[in-house]
């Protein structure tokens, strides 16, 4: 048996707690506490009150403070964080205790609480560009900011495109991804701007616009950008077509780092949780490792060729070392910004490069993995949840994170489309 407790409010339809009904402030407070508890309000036909006071429904005039039952049932050890806060916000009503004996408790991971509306998720006041704003003024834009596409409003501020830096670098002709275009040499950033000031947003963004109404729930922006369209962001309009917001895959992933509870401490106290993915299910196994001494050579044609454009860095019994990622080369070589640049942009061999940018090429050659290495060391544990990986990649404002095994071994590697993309699906499984 486990060792409940349920704490009963008699209260009316008239009592508040800071402007709300209490029955939706107390659901609310519980929902909000991430414990393993659940409630109900049930609203009577009829009833009376201590003051001789009489509400019916037979008699319109009599119907307008109906009585309001409330039951939460929680853990025993949960009762403490609790009712001090119940009686505290019940200022009108009675408040009861029972102890339960509960035989079993079984609940069911949600990923995405159902009841959501997509405003709730996301960002607002989001910037934006006109048909007609001059694609380098796009790229500054994005260069300026932590996002990585911009809608393309009308003049009654509707969504008619967007631009992602897909579309850019396949439309656009941008030779770098953003994050790397960022810390190039400004010289070559403004002869590519100059190429571009010619040119209008309509003519490189994805049009039409995919958007979603803010009332709609959330679970309905997921499926539309993970299962139908592969979006990274969305546009959310109002009942009139007008933006009021963008919906990113960040957003999303801030929104279930605020609601998930710790499944971990469910399960340690017997409650059965269904529906948990790990890390270890999702994670991408098929990621290239190198050896701290391996030559940066070595390493910058092996990011090339991947669609994860990170290398993890492990021992000889496999420990994870660090990551390395185009943007840490480009930072450990900034006083050779030319050679590399030509040959990211070129994709020329090492051997052109070099007679090109002959000490870029000794560079290459004389430096290992070991010195250009991000050796922060965030990762996560495979046998974590998504929800633990998630939290973890929202903290910290990562786009891949390494997944390692209880001992530090190197195991894998997550994205967050991977992570929302199976929490969803998973959710959506009866």
């Amino acid at each position: 048996m486990m060792q409940y407790k349920a704490i009963e409010v008699f209260t009316s339809s008239e009592a508040r707690w800071e402007g709300r009904a209490l029955g939706e402030a107390l659901l609310r407070f519980i929902c909000d506490s991430k414990i393993a508890a659940r409630c109900m309000v049930t609203h009577a036909s009829e009833g009376c009150y201590e003051s001789g006071e009489m509400a019916t429904r037979k008699l319109e005039v009599l119907s307008y403070n109906l009585p309001v039952r409330i039951y939460m049932i929680l853990p025993e050890w949960e009762l403490e964080r609790v009712l001090p806060t119940v009686k505290k916000m019940v200022t009108d009503g009675i408040v009861v205790l029972h102890t339960l004996q509960v035989v079993t408790h079984k609940t069911r991971n949600r990923f995405i609480p159902r009841h959501i509306p997509v405003k709730e998720a996301m960002t607002i006041h989001p910037s934006t560009v006109h048909p007609s704003t001059p694609v380098s003024e796009v790229v500054k834009l994005l260069l300026s900011a932590h996002f990585t596409g911009v809608p393309v409003v009308d003049d009654e501020h509707r969504p008619v495109g967007v631009i992602s830096q897909g579309d850019l670098i396949n439309r656009a002709g941008m030779p770098l991804r953003l994050c790397l275009l960022a810390e190039s040499d400004q010289s070559r950033v403004d002869s590519f701007l100059e190429t571009m000031s010619s040119r209008k947003a309509s003519e490189v963004m994805s049009s039409p616009a995919v958007t979603i109404e803010e009332d709609k729930r959330l679970t309905d922006a997921v499926e539309i950008m993970m299962l139908e369209k592969r979006l990274k962001r969305l546009p959310v309009v109002n009942a009139h077509g007008k933006l009021v917001g963008i919906l990113s895959c960040m957003d999303i992933f801030r929104l279930i780092t605020k609601t998930s509870p710790d499944w971990h401490a469910f399960q340690e106290q017997n409650i059965q949780v269904e529906n948990l993915v790990s890390v270890s299910e999702i994670m991408r196994q098929d990621t290239h490792t190198v050896h701290p001494r391996t030559p940066i050579e070595e390493i910058i044609g092996i990011i090339h060729s991947s669609d994860m454009r990170r290398v993890a860095v492990v021992d000889s019994q496999g420990f994870y070392q660090g990551i390395i990622s185009d943007e840490n080369l480009l930072a450990a070589f900034s006083d050779y910004q030319a050679g590399l640049w030509d040959y990211i942009v070129s994709k020329m061999p090492f051997t052109e490069a070099g007679r090109k940018h002959r000490e870029f090429l000794q560079q290459m050659k004389a430096r290992l993995a070991s010195e250009v290495m991000d050796a922060s060391h965030i990762t996560v544990l495979q046998d974590a949840t998504i929800e633990d990986a998630i939290g973890v990649m929202t903290k910290n404002d990562l786009k891949r994170l390494p997944v390692v095994d209880s001992e530090g071994r190197y195991r894998g590697m997550v994205s967050r489309e991977s992570l929302l993309k199976r929490g969803y699906t998973q959710c959506k499984m009866p």
